[in-house]
């Protein structure tokens, strides 16, 4: 997720009207497989499911994580999109 600054604030925005701080928030990515360890040692969340791909090549996780302000969520997204070939949903 690679927000400009305009598309970051109204994000921000929209957050902290859809939500009340702190909230569980939903995340969901889809990893290449290649990718996998590598993203889970980078966001280093410890509460998630996973899917695998029929095929095998791609990996869904899905967090769901208490979060205390939308910088926070948008933080999340920004690990997640350093690394290659990750989709945030």
């Amino acid at each position: 997720m690679k927000l400009d600054e305009l598309s970051l604030a109204k994000f921000m925005a929209l957050l902290d009207e859809e939500y009340q701080w702190p909230a569980e928030y939903l995340f969901k990515f889809i990893v290449p497989a290649a990718q996998r360890e590598h993203f889970q040692s980078e966001l280093s969340l410890t509460t998630y499911s996973e899917k695998p791909s029929k095929t095998g090549k791609y990996t869904a996780f899905t967090y769901k994580l208490k979060m205390h302000s939308a910088a926070e969520v948008v933080a999340v997204y920004q690990k997640a999109a350093k690394i290659s070939g990750v989709l945030s949903l």
